[in-house]
């Protein structure tokens, strides 16, 4: 019989950033799935000609963040109480949510640039920005909420 944690403040943050970190990993899964062009799309137009032609490394590599992204959610997971407790768990949710917002706060020169000319940079990249944003505060509210429980 397994136990249902306790509620507390930090669960529902913590959550929140394993069900976006597993969104995030299974979008790097479907890019392998979609091909060149959703490499592309998604900002990594560099490896779009690699994957047209075949090469494995576009894919290994989105494979590789897949897994580190999967990482995290256990990481968060772990913290609200739903998983096995991984290594330097308190030290990886900071870090974790320090990664996600410092990639999260390249938002405020993308919306300077969509101000000023909306061709500089696509609209879609402020929305990837966004939702990194949201996940690194969800990683940093519950381990911040989580060291006073």
């Amino acid at each position: 019989m397994t136990r249902t944690p306790a509620p507390s403040p930090a669960r529902g943050w913590l959550i929140a950033a394993g069900l976006l970190s597993t969104g995030i990993a299974l979008l790097h899964l479907a890019i392998i799935a979609a091909g060149p062009r959703a490499y592309a799309y998604f900002g990594a137009p560099q490896l779009a000609p690699m994957a047209a032609r075949g090469s494995p490394v576009p894919a290994l590599m989105t494979a590789g963040l897949a897994l580190l992204f999967a990482i995290w959610a256990w990481y968060a997971f772990a913290g609200a109480g739903l998983a096995a407790r991984p290594p330097l768990l308190t030290l990886g949710l900071w870090v974790i949510g320090a990664v996600f917002t410092a990639r999260g706060l390249v938002l405020v020169p993308e919306l300077v640039a969509l101000g000023r000319d909306s061709a500089s940079v696509p609209p879609r990249f402020a929305v990837f920005s966004s939702v990194s944003l949201a996940t690194g505060v969800a990683y940093l509210a519950g381990a911040w909420l989580r060291r006073r429980a």
